[in-house]
Order: structure tokens, then sequence, then C-alpha cells
């Protein structure tokens, strides 16, 4: 059993959470996920079955999209609905929403669009010294953060919302990494009152979707759920196609290198795909010595 699944996540499960009910369900132990979610998110996740999980390095980095709710008036100290207010610019609510809804729209999303630096949230998994910094956070150790880079490549305003709610929702599509929390903060300060993100759900990741995604019950109750399984190239599919002659299947299989005069980059990942359309190594194009070496090998 090997291939994705895209699952909806639901609210209030974390992404061990979810992985730990696909092996349930599937009845199996080698399953693995690309793109942890907040367990107060909703979306999709892509989620790894049997030989599939060695595909992660290639699928973690893809450009991920996201609707998002951020509320005005205070921030957190996770940055999300989660955690506890900390800065609270105490304005009453028809004067907090003159705030928001007054200010230039145009003018402050497009400061968050392009190349940016961004520091991760203390409270995030992503790890230094080989701690993640939310252990450190619950801990109450707070550390210095290097900003990193990030790109948003789109960022709109799709509604507007009245008290008492004080909130926008906006749709982000960005590259991997980029956290919305952090984002929703800055825009908060941008406008001067202050904010944390109240809701978020992933709509896309790579070339998944949320439209090809299924939710954990709906997949517990399939008699067959390995069903719905996408097959591991239709997985790999955003990489270039490598055609292997026949001769050469059985050789890649081992390790071995291909030559090839194929116009390709150097050091660009390439699925390796017998005659039948198999999928049989993400291979790596070297270009000095114009071969496709193999580095993840298939089954």
């Amino acid at each position: 059993m090997n291939g994705l699944l895209i699952i909806d996540k639901p609210k209030g499960l974390t992404s061990h959470d979810v992985v730990a009910r696909i092996r349930r369900i599937l009845k199996t132990k080698r399953v693995g996920h690309t793109g942890t979610l907040d367990p107060f998110a909703t979306g999709v996740m892509v989620v790894l079955i049997g030989q599939a999980t060695r595909l992660a390095q290639f699928l973690d980095k893809d450009e991920k999209e996201y609707e998002a709710v951020i509320r005005f008036g205070f921030e957190t100290d996770t940055g999300d609905l989660t955690g506890k207010p900390t800065v609270d610019h105490g304005l009453p609510d028809d004067k907090l929403a003159r705030r928001v809804r007054e200010a230039d729209w145009k003018d402050l999303l497009a400061r968050f669009r392009g190349d940016l630096m961004q520091v991760p949230p203390m409270y995030s998994a992503k790890k230094i010294e080989g701690k993640r910094l939310y252990e450190l956070a619950r801990k109450g150790q707070m550390i210095e953060r290097k900003a990193v880079p990030v790109t948003v490549r789109e960022l709109e305003l799709l509604a507007l919302d009245q008290p008492p709610a004080c909130t926008v929702r906006i749709r982000v599509a960005c590259s991997a990494g980029t956290y919305i929390r952090a984002l929703a903060e800055d825009i908060g300060r941008s406008v001067g009152v202050g904010a944390h993100l109240s809701e978020l759900r992933r709509t896309r990741a790579g070339r998944f979707e949320i439209s090809q995604a299924v939710t954990i019950e709906a997949l517990g109750s399939l008699l067959d759920p390995s069903s719905s399984i996408i097959p591991m190239s239709e997985a790999a599919a955003h990489l270039r196609e490598f055609v292997l002659t026949s001769d050469r299947t059985a050789k890649t299989r081992n390790g071995l290198s291909t030559r090839t005069d194929e116009a390709l980059e150097n050091g660009e990942a390439v699925r390796m795909l017998d005659e039948q359309g198999e999928l049989i190594a993400i291979g790596e194009y070297i270009s000095s010595e114009k071969i496709v070496q193999p580095k993840v090998v298939f089954g």
C-alpha cells in the first residue's frame, strides 16, 4: 500500500493525531505527512503511505494557499486564538471597527506581498539547537530568533466584517515555512490596533487542493479506504519526467546512473519512470557528467 491521501484535517486534532487515525483505518504503520497544521487549523494535509513516505523531501517545500481570518484589537502570546491576550489596545468595538474599515487595504496588503523577512513565532514547530520553539515557550523561555526569508506571492482581501467581530478574511498563497500567525500580527500592527489569527484553513498544498480532500470520517466509512490513495507516480507529477528504457530499469533500481542528453538543470530532481509509467526512482541530474543519479529508489 503506497501513495498519498489528501485529508481535510478537522479542527481540534494535531497532525500527529491525523496520522494515528489513518494508521488505524488503513491498518498500516508506515504513515507520515508533509506540512504540519496547528490543532485549531483545518484543511489540506498531505498524508504519505508506505514507500511514499520517502517522497516527503520533494513535497514539503511546495507552495501553500490559505484562507485566514484576522481578528483585530489585541495580540496573544501564541499569535492565534488559543493564546492569552498580551497587547490590548482597549478600543471600543465601534472605534476599532472604524479603524479597521478605514485602513487603506490596497496599500497595506501590498506591503506584505513579495519576498519578506519573517521572524518565526515562539509557538511554532521550528527547531533551534535540536529543540522545538513551542517546547521552550511552554516552559516560559523566550529566545532570540533570526528572521528567515519567505515569499507571499498572492495576498487578497476577501471580506471586511463589522463589529463585534472586527475581523477581515484574507487569502494567502505563500512559500512553505511562511507563518500566517506572524503575518496576521504584522498586519495588525500596520493598522495600529494589534491582531491575532482566529481562523486558518489550508486550501492547497502544492498541486493538491481542498476539492481533492477526504475527511477522516468519510475515509473510515469506505469499504475499501485504500481506494482513495493517489499513486506515487501522480504524487511526484510536479517533477520532470525521465523515462527509462527497458534495459535501464533494473540498473536504476540497483542505484546505477543513466546518461542523458536531455536539457536538464544541474541538481534538478526528476521522476524516473519505466516504459509502463511506474515510478522507479527520484533522480538528480549531474550536469558535469550528463547523468541522472537515482537518489530515492522504490520497490
